[in-house]
């Protein structure tokens, strides 16, 4: 299982990885009430290097990003879920509409976006690019989401 880490943690551990020549994979979300679209977002985050980072917005980014009443989790159980998955080998929070800080500290590889994100409208892309890392468009069609399943269980 992944550790919950700080910023500065992870920048050591994925300094030791880039040592070690590994590559190293950013995805981000909210991960609010995992479902299998999150799974295979992360699978195919996880495809396109050999360490995969996971940004896992914190509350008050959801808040701000999702509306009141979001999130449904507090942060700690999000990021601890996420930790579980075996496709994932760390886990840090972040604060914000976007990871651009974590971008730029970490400079990964590649940085994954889910499917509803094209690379031309993925926003951090210019960060991306000014450090010579790409982007790229994991998982499956976006059919699953955590607002169908609240709307699922509040209309019964």
């Amino acid at each position: 299982m992944a550790d919950l880490m700080t910023l500065d943690e992870l920048a050591a551990a994925v300094a030791a990885d880039r040592a070690a020549g590994r590559t190293i994979a950013l995805a981000n979300g909210v991960f609010d009430l995992l479902h299998v679209g999150h799974i295979r977002y992360l699978e195919g985050a996880k495809a396109e290097a050999d360490r995969l980072v996971v940004a896992v917005n914190d509350d008050e980014s959801v808040r701000m990003l999702k509306g009141e009443g979001r999130p449904i989790m507090k942060e700690a159980d999000r990021a601890e879920l996420i930790a579980a998955l075996r496709s994932v080998d760390y886990v840090v929070l972040f604060p914000g509409r976007t990871v651009a800080d974590i971008l730029l500290r970490l400079k990964p590889d590649v940085h994954c976006k889910g499917t509803d994100y094209t690379v031309e409208t993925v926003p951090e892309r210019p960060i991306v690019e000014s450090y010579g890392g790409r982007t790229a468009i994991v998982g499956d069609p976006k059919d699953h989401s955590t607002r169908d399943l609240v709307s699922r269980f509040t209309a019964s």
